[in-house]
């Protein structure tokens, strides 16, 4: 300090030689300015600067979304009409029985007045009034009815949310020793019993059935006989009565035998899962947990029932390591869903602090090349160190620079430190591109001395390059984890069930600062299914 107080001597010398008081003052309050930048500024190469913000290390808590996801499942029923095959008999109905009035006897009415027939109004003459009667013309004719009914095959085919089931019916009757006139009378008829199912699921996903059985003879079974037309309609219909009865019983079972509650808990147990969106910068996951199941009706495309199921779920995207699969919950009870239907998750792109760092540093250095001059300062040389960068609070960003500074022409040394400044990074709607705003020094010092550093990052031109360094485009980074996540859910089988997705609109909203990264959160939606495919059957 001696060469310092010798400055001073000789100026105040030179003051007094020039005779101006003024002037020796003003040279007083330099050295003195000097001074206390030498104590502050690090003349003997002290570290200086304001204290580091806080780091926030957490990592971003993305919202969970309510999706549903379409469970088509088909359920193959050509099986269904080989078992009624083999258990209705083909013989449906026989009958040998004698029967005493198989023709009954032709009465007519007799007017006792005029001894002849009447009918209708004549009959309600007034003579006639009393006396008519029925006279019989001729006798009751019994015969020996000996016939059966049997049956086809029964075929099963539907459209849209009816199954019907056909059971063609052939019928041959005799009539023997009519009267002891005709020794044998033989009639042929047919009909086509159709039954129209319509199913329902029960509580416990068992399938039920309501089946309505109906036909009609295309020639009712009877016999002509002395120009009459005798049917046996009610002896055969009361006879097919008790198979159609059977038949809706063995339908209504066969059906409540199909496997219906096993296929769907197997695809709601498949439907807790845990998919990788993204392998590495950043590793995603998305968690998807079911909550509830609702039966969305069927249709029937020849022997192939396709049931829609809608299962509402519950999906979440975690960033890091895997998360817990979920557990798995009990089969429900159907429930009805209502709501938009589709999958919405959300897919992350984060940029890494450590990328924008020597970025920065570059454009800091580049800058310092160019030179930079400072306002009542004049220029500076600057040689910029280091640069660190994470998230802080209140959603900035903290930027940690090293660097020493020499005002040029200075008899000082320089000075070395670290300055923070923080700034709230931000991206239009739907932008890649994630820009900063004010950027600023972040906190103060105690010292009331003049800092360089300070006045150095207070600088806008500084401020400017630091602002544009820190600009980030998510846009490639967006393409391949977009791109990664759709491969992801393209295609996940798992046993005897396929769980497959397609992306149909992807948005994003505003970036986030997190102890990760810059994080742009990107919600997708699209389309969900899980379709049971045994045997890899497509």
């Amino acid at each position: 300090m001696g060469r310092l107080n010798i400055g001073i001597q000789r100026n105040r010398r030179f003051a007094s030689e020039e005779g101006g008081h003024r002037v020796q003052f003003a040279w007083v309050r330099l050295v003195v300015w000097l001074l206390c930048a030498a104590a502050f500024l690090g003349g003997c190469d002290k570290q200086v600067g304001n204290p580091a913000p806080p780091r926030i290390d957490t990592a971003a808590e993305l919202p969970k979304q309510t999706s549903t996801i379409i469970v088509p499942l088909t359920i193959d029923i050509g099986g269904l009409e080989a078992k009624l095959n083999s258990s209705a008999p083909t013989r449906l109905w026989a009958i040998n029985q004698y029967e005493p009035k198989c023709i009954p006897a032709q009465r007519v009415t007799i007017c006792p007045v005029h001894k002849k027939k009447c009918k209708g109004k004549a009959c309600k003459n007034v003579d006639c009034k009393i006396g008519f009667k029925r006279t019989k013309v001729t006798p009751d004719v019994a015969c020996t009815i000996v016939g059966h009914v049997n049956r086809g095959r029964i075929r099963l085919s539907g459209r849209g949310d009816l199954l019907t089931v056909t059971m063609p019916v052939t019928a041959v009757v005799s009539a023997r020793d009519v009267g002891g006139v005709v020794k044998r009378e033989t009639a042929n008829a047919s009909a086509d019993v159709r039954a129209h199912v319509r199913i329902s699921i029960a509580d416990n996903w068992s399938p039920r059935a309501k089946v309505d059985i109906a036909y009609d003879w295309r020639e009712p079974p009877g016999i002509s006989f002395l120009g009459k037309r005798v049917r046996f309609v009610r002896k055969a219909d009361a006879e097919l009565a008790k198979v159609i009865a059977g038949l809706e019983r063995d339908l209504s079972r066969e059906i409540a035998r199909v496997q219906t509650r096993a296929i769907v808990e197997g695809a709601w147990k498949e439907g807790f899962a845990t998919i990788m969106l993204n392998r590495e910068r950043p590793p995603a996951w998305m968690r998807v947990t079911p909550q509830k199941l609702g039966f969305g009706g069927y249709r029937i495309n020849g022997k192939q029932l396709m049931m829609t199921l809608s299962a509402e779920a519950v999906t979440e995207t975690f960033i890091g390591n895997r998360p817990d699969k979920p557990n798995v919950t009990p089969l429900p009870p159907p429930t009805r869903l209502a709501g938009d239907h589709g999958l919405r998750f959300h897919i992350p792109v984060l940029a890494d602090y450590r990328e924008l760092e020597p970025v920065i540093l570059r454009a800091l250095k580049k800058l310092a090349a160019k030179g930079i001059a400072l306002d009542q300062v004049g220029p500076v040389k600057v040689d910029f160190k280091k640069v660190t960068v994470y998230a802080t609070e209140g959603g900035r960003v903290a930027v940690g620079i090293e660097a020493n500074a020499d005002v040029i022409r200075s008899p000082l040394k320089g000075t070395n430190g670290v300055v923070w400044l923080s700034a709230i990074p931000y991206n239009e709607a739907n932008s890649e591109v994630v820009n900063v705003r004010d950027l600023r020094i972040a906190g103060t010092t105690d010292r009331e001395a003049v800092n360089l550093l300070f006045a150095l990052f207070e600088d806008p031109e500084v401020l400017a390059e630091i602002s544009k360094a820190l600009v980030t485009d998510f846009n490639k980074d967006y393409e391949k984890v977009l791109l990664a996540a759709k491969k992801a859910i393209a295609m996940r089988r798992e046993g005897d069930f396929t769980l497959s997705a397609e992306v149909n609109e992807v948005s994003h909203g505003t970036v986030i600062a997190t102890g990760q990264g810059l994080f742009l959160p990107v919600d997708v939606t699209g389309k969900a299914n899980i379709r049971y495919t045994p045997n890899g059957r497509q």
